[in-house]
């Protein structure tokens, strides 16, 4: 009986390491092609900008506001996002924030999205005009 108990004892917990839950450390996701990534988009789309910032700011304050202030504040935040793009570009192989890969943003505001800076509010990525949805579930059935 002492020997059945020893060999159950022994599988269960052979069994529990087994099936124990592996997870990816949390800075696992930015590598090095994630960091070659948002240089590329950030060069190719950032000034894609310029329109988001002239319809955000359209909407906030007015036309009048929105067709001069917003062009500006578009401009200047394309030209920050032309330069963090080259910056990343030239140096994607080196871990360069904390010795890691991660960009140098904060999380920012009671949303928690990720920012590069809390004064001029830059995403990871560059904003895209136009419809977007996030949900893949459609009115269609397949069999």
């Amino acid at each position: 009986m002492k020997k059945l108990l020893i060999i159950a004892t022994a599988v269960l917990s052979l069994g529990g390491i087994a099936a124990a839950d592996i997870q990816a450390p949390p800075g696992s996701e930015y590598t090095a092609t994630r960091k070659l990534s948002r240089a590329i988009s950030n060069i190719l789309y950032g000034f894609m900008e310029i329109p988001t910032q002239v319809v955000r700011v359209t909407e906030r304050e007015g036309p009048h506001a929105g067709y001069s202030f917003g062009a500006v504040e578009g401009t200047n935040r394309a030209l920050r996002r032309l330069g963090y793009g080259f910056y990343e570009l030239f140096t994607f192989t080196c871990p360069t924030y904390r010795g890691t890969f991660r960009p140098p943003y904060e999380k920012c505001g009671s949303d928690n999205r990720i920012e590069m800076d809390v004064v001029g509010g830059l995403a990871e990525f560059p904003p895209q005009l136009g419809f977007q949805t996030y949900y893949s579930h459609t009115r269609t059935q397949t069999y």
